[in-house]
């Protein structure tokens, strides 16, 4: 990203009319070194290579804003690296982390982990610390810094599954774990900004929100994110949660998010009626099916679609209905912004016949 396009974020973050459509995608490890021909291995533990990467992505698609832009981070692995979880790495796809606990029952094993000294958290804070002045050297910013939520983190601790029935069968459990998880991600962030020069904004990924009741959505969810979120009054806030479930879409004005990167599986129509008007969009082209396996043409008619059931320019941020998915060609995300500015070009044309 480049202070640019960090003001058109914040423009829409405001629900603002930014004068033409923003394209806006996230890119991180699992696509990044596919697109660039490098190993996973280089990317993620040379970083001078990582540097360059980001670079390279970023002079490649000036018309695009990449999101959060200069992601320090492995997969989705430093969060549960913190508590200990095993991981393993792969010199052609993004790392795993291992499940640490057979189930909730097993707890008390855990301890509050500090960003500042424990996982890989250290390493990719002094990676940010190193690297930001030759980032603004070679004409970039840093203003998001990114973790996944509390209820992914306890996922990946226990696996999906062992924390959906913990969630059931052990309520007080999963409350403490969540505390935990909560806490780590508020001082995970925290700690990024600190290592920082101008950080104004956080992201937060958590599809595990995305797999609840609307009961246990409130009871286990809400509360924790909403803390997260209200933790950086001043930041710009985006959310990502991709699942097709639409239980969280009416409480996100309360927490509050200002961009949704949301599920393509869901009208863009239907997003936004649940939303309300003061949140931002952000999608929703099918990722898999049509911007990483479809044609150019087949990803502008999809980008076409959503402008036109959108309608009104303020509020979408055009992107995919989730992140980049590895090997999108180039081609494709160039579609994106070129249905774009077709379209702003086509309403421009028909707006004076519309007064």
């Amino acid at each position: 990203m480049n202070q640019a396009n960090w003001e058109i974020i914040k423009r829409c973050a405001r629900c603002e009319d930014c004068g033409q459509t923003p394209v806006a995608v996230i890119v991180d490890s699992p696509w990044i070194p596919g697109y660039l021909g490098l190993s996973t291995h280089d990317y993620l533990f040379q970083p001078d290579t990582w540097l360059e990467a980001n670079l390279r992505v970023l002079r490649d698609f000036p018309e695009l804003i990449l999101l959060p832009g200069f992601w320090a981070e492995m997969g989705m692995t430093a969060e549960p690296s913190a508590f200990g979880c095993r991981l393993s790495f792969f010199p052609d796809k993004t790392p795993h982390a291992h499940p640490l606990l057979r189930s909730i029952d097993e707890l008390d094993r855990l301890e509050q982990p500090n960003p500042r000294t424990d996982g890989l958290m250290p390493y990719l804070l002094h990676l940010y610390r190193r690297m930001e002045p030759r980032i603004i050297d070679g004409g970039g910013v840093v203003k998001i810094v990114a973790a996944r939520g509390p209820l992914t983190v306890a996922s990946h601790l226990l696996g999906v599954t062992e924390f959906l029935l913990g969630l059931k069968l052990n309520p007080d459990a999963t409350h403490r774990l969540l505390r935990l998880t909560t806490t780590l991600v508020k001082d995970w962030l925290a700690a990024q900004a600190e290592a920082l020069s101008a950080c104004e904004g956080i992201l937060v990924l958590d599809d595990i929100t995305g797999f609840l009741s609307p009961k246990d959505y409130l009871e286990f969810a809400h509360p924790y994110v909403k803390e997260i979120f209200g933790a950086f009054p001043g930041a710009v806030k985006l959310f990502h949660n991709d699942t097709n479930n639409v239980v969280p879409f009416k409480h996100l004005s309360d927490i509050p998010v200002e961009i949704f990167n949301f599920t393509h599986q869901q009208p863009i129509t239907r997003a936004r009626e649940l939303v309300g008007p003061k949140v931002c969009l952000m999608g929703n082209v099918p990722p898999l099916e049509v911007i990483t396996q479809g044609t150019p043409e087949e990803v502008r008619a999809a980008a076409t679609d959503c402008l036109l059931a959108h309608g009104p320019r303020a509020g979408l941020l055009l992107s995919a209905g989730g992140g980049v998915s590895p090997g999108t060609p180039a081609a494709n995300l160039r579609a994106l912004a070129e249905a774009a500015r077709a379209f702003d070009a086509t309403r421009d044309q028909a707006a004076p016949l519309t007064k």
